[in-house]
């Protein structure tokens, strides 16, 4: 049996660095030596809650690499090539794939929660779940092509036009990428919310015309008055908190559009005049669920990575938090213990 080295989840917060059996491509399948994974908020949870899957497990879906081996058949990628991993498996039968709305199929698997992932040497993934992506692109960026993809597929999710306003509520890795690509599209202004000066000041280094702290008292004021009053055609909340999604219906225009990318992650109830907003405003509102379109794996992981290759969506140093050999996995995930303590992506090097 030949082995290789994976950060494994055994029970609840139990993540250890050890051997396992590499994996073989089937036909049909692609090995990838990884290079970089990010950790995704939803990851935290498979490790410190109940939100894993089955043990043990090897987690990670943000990644990039190259190319090892090809199992049989494979055409579209050979080894050498440098790629960034697709991480849903649709079940490609059901009406929602066959309709092209891979995002929502109910009979998916998932690289990283239903199947072992890329916190590890190697993983083994579909030849549809593999992306090039050209020499000028890094190994960095190119693990940033998911959640790169989810903002474009929540912009995406709205009618939207250039030269209109924009509200990101949360400051985030995903809400700095979704203000990346709203500015990219041509949006007048680009504001971002968060209660993080850093974030704020970071969010207007990589192109938001203005950054709210929603601490300030009168953080509603400023908000209005960098739209002369109006509130906002677009919102994006992309934190899946409590006050970050009513603050979408308080700085909502007339006839705005809102799309939630954030997960909720605690019960939410509206006041009647909270609620009312939809009727006074006549607003349409929408949610945003991964990040993918026919054919597989969609437009959004093409465009990402043509993105970063021209510098339509520039990369900076600062949208990396901190980086862990996949040795030290452990204490990466420890980082998480202390809310606020992660400021931008974590990242696991498979090779370090």
């Amino acid at each position: 049996m030949t082995t290789m080295k994976a950060g494994v989840v055994h029970a609840k917060d139990d993540i250890r660095y050890e051997e396992i059996e590499k994996p073989t491509p089937k036909a049909g399948e692609v090995l990838v030596k990884v290079k970089y994974t990010g950790i995704c908020g939803s990851d935290v949870p498979r490790v410190f809650g109940t939100a894993c899957h089955y043990f043990p497990n090897v987690l990670g879906h943000e990644f990039s690499g190259t190319v090892a081996e090809v199992g049989e058949g494979v055409t579209s990628v050979k080894p050498g090539d440098r790629v960034a991993g697709v991480p849903l498996v649709p079940c490609m039968e059901c009406d929602d794939c066959k309709r092209g709305d891979f995002s929502l199929c109910k009979h998916y698997s998932f690289v990283g929660s239903r199947q072992f992932g890329s916190f590890a040497e190697y993983v083994c993934v579909p030849e549809l779940n593999t992306v090039k992506f050209a020499d000028e692109v890094t190994f960095e960026q190119a693990a940033l092509f998911e959640p790169t993809t989810i903002a474009l597929h929540g912009i995406e999710r709205l009618d939207f036009k250039g030269g209109h306003t924009v509200a990101v509520l949360g400051g985030g890795t995903i809400g700095i990428l979704t203000a990346m690509w709203a500015k990219a599209f041509g949006a007048r202004e680009v504001t971002v919310f968060d209660i993080v000066p850093e974030r704020l000041e970071f969010a207007k280094k990589m192109g938001a015309t203005a950054g709210v702290n929603t601490l300030d008292k009168d953080y509603r004021e400023q908000a209005l008055a960098l739209t002369d009053g109006r509130g906002y055609d677009y919102l994006f909340e992309t934190a899946g908190a409590t006050p970050t999604m009513k603050m979408a219906f308080d700085l909502a225009a007339n006839k705005a559009q809102i799309c939630f990318i954030g997960t909720p992650k605690k019960e939410i109830s509206f006041t009647v005049d909270e609620w009312e907003c939809i009727n006074r405003k006549e607003f349409a509102m929408t949610g945003s669920w991964m990040s993918y379109s026919a054919p597989f794996p969609g437009h959004e992981w093409s465009l990402t990575a043509e993105a970063y290759a021209t510098g339509m969506i520039k990369f900076d140093e600062g949208l990396v938090f901190k980086k862990f050999p996949l040795s030290k996995i452990d204490e990466a995930f420890d980082m998480y213990r202390t809310p606020g303590a992660v400021k931008g992506k974590i990242l696991i090097d498979s090779e370090a």
